[in-house]
């Protein structure tokens, strides 16, 4: 049972850990480790899911106690008026009678088709599932997380690129200016140039909102307080050259489906309906219970041969009596109600077999896709570097050639513009292989860590 209890807690410790430094929660600025945790903690779906594992827990607890007997106690007083029944003599009286009745008694079920064991076991196997459960909604979280932060990172990065293209354009626009005042450039040319700066502001802009929603939806998943002012750390990610995508699908996949809560989760739905069909099915058998009562009681009508009353204690004392006996219940015909309930068991274990597929197809198609994406997104890294040191050595050249009046302004904002939809086209390529591929290695159990 230990292993249940602090399941969440292997969990927080073993699933993730992070390989840059963490710095203060406390000045709003988080690292991934600490954005996951926090996260977790401030979760309400997780918080009313544990509680699902808790009641879980608790349903096992009640089926392992009910093998074992039950024992009561019970007393009453009472009062009877005119005539009525003495319930020590058995003889109608017309009086008033005051009487007394304590009795303990006890009940233990002998046999009853093996419903009781494979109900704990049922219970049990529920529970486990539970937690692989509530392991599952945390790697949710923590990829939702890990999702966000990249897109986090991705948009800081697009905005300073975006900040020192713009910059680049603003002392073009100065030189544009000085060199239209002294005749040696058409007014054209700065009304153009500085419609490439107007365009460029407006791009920084939309970079800007969009890190400043990026960094609201990391917020919100979190769920920070409002006057949260959230940064993160920002690790150094490079693509080592000749990178590649190091395991086929299907080597990944052979890992994750013996590592990933939701395929044992699965698994174990599938052994706690055989056992739902068990217990169903012993409804059919005979059942055995045992039953004993101890007991005494007082009555003012209970009299001695001198027509006194016999004396509280005396009665207690000679009124005392035993009672044990067994029950045998053999079902004949309930309605079809046990037929039914058997159906619906097979229908269940059914069910729940075709889940287990589901859930391992589900997962292999997850990973053949975060594969495949990695692979296209490193793909187009690599082109799209090739591409972009072209174009850097092509932009520095026509601004050479700009700077000395060789080049009209159209023709420098071509050849800036292609410049800037290469770095765009790296970013994001970057960070989509760098997204995918940390999907595959928490698939094959490897810490996220960059």
């Amino acid at each position: 049972m230990r292993k249940f209890i602090h399941q969440s807690a292997i969990i927080s410790l073993a699933i993730f850990f992070f390989s840059f430094t963490a710095h203060s929660q406390e000045n709003g600025v988080f690292s991934l480790e600490q954005c996951i945790e926090t996260a977790w903690e401030n979760n309400l779906q997780l918080r009313q899911q544990s509680l699902s594992v808790d009641l879980a827990r608790q349903n096992l607890l009640q089926s392992r106690a009910s093998v074992y007997p039950n024992f009561n106690a019970s007393a009453s007083h009472s009062y009877s008026f005119g005539r009525s029944l003495d319930p020590l003599t058995n003889d109608f009286i017309t009086r008033n009678v005051q009487s007394n009745n304590f009795s303990v008694g006890s009940g233990v079920n002998l046999f009853s088709g093996f419903q009781t064991q494979n109900t704990i076991r049922q219970n049990r196997l529920e529970l486990e599932a539970g937690t692989f459960d509530l392991e599952r909604s945390y790697n949710d979280i923590a990829l939702m997380v890990a999702s966000a932060y990249l897109q986090i990172l991705f948009n800081l990065e697009l905005v300073e690129i975006l900040s020192g293209q713009l910059e680049v354009t603003r002392q073009q626009v100065e030189r544009t200016g000085k060199l239209v005042d002294a005749g040696t450039l058409p007014r054209g040319s700065l009304l153009t140039i500085q419609a490439q700066l107007a365009t460029e502001e407006l791009q920084l802009i939309n970079a800007q909102n969009q890190l400043e929603l990026s960094l609201l939806n990391l917020s919100q998943i979190m769920f920070l307080p409002d006057d949260t002012d959230l940064s993160i750390v920002v690790p150094d990610i490079e693509i080592a050259p000749n990178d590649e995508t190091p395991y086929t699908p299907m080597q990944v996949y052979r890992v994750a489906v013996q590592q990933q809560p939701e395929v044992k989760s699965a698994d174990l739905r599938i052994q706690s309906a055989e056992r739902g069909l068990a217990v169903a099915k012993g409804g059919h058998s005979p059942q055995l219970s045992m039953r004993g009562s101890y007991g005494t009681g007082y009555s003012e009508a209970f009299i001695d041969f001198s027509g006194n009353s016999i004396p509280f204690a005396d009665q207690l004392r000679e009124n005392l009596s035993t009672t044990l006996g067994l029950t045998l219940s053999i079902p004949v015909f309930n309605n079809l109600q046990t037929r039914s309930s058997v159906s619906r068991s097979q229908i269940n274990m059914e069910n729940t077999r075709l889940q287990s597929q589901i859930v391992r197809e589900q997962l292999f198609q997850t990973i053949q896709q975060a594969h495949a994406d990695a692979s296209a997104a490193l793909k187009r890294f690599y082109a799209t570097e090739k591409n972009l040191a072209a174009l850097q050595e092509a932009f520095r050249y026509t601004e050479q050639r700009f700077n000395v009046g060789m080049v009209n302004t159209l023709e420098y904002n071509d050849a800036k513009n292609r410049l800037a939809a290469a770095e765009s086209e790296l970013l994001q390529s970057k960070y989509e292989y760098v997204f995918r591929i940390k999907i595959l290695d928490f698939y094959l159990g490897e810490p996220l860590s960059f």
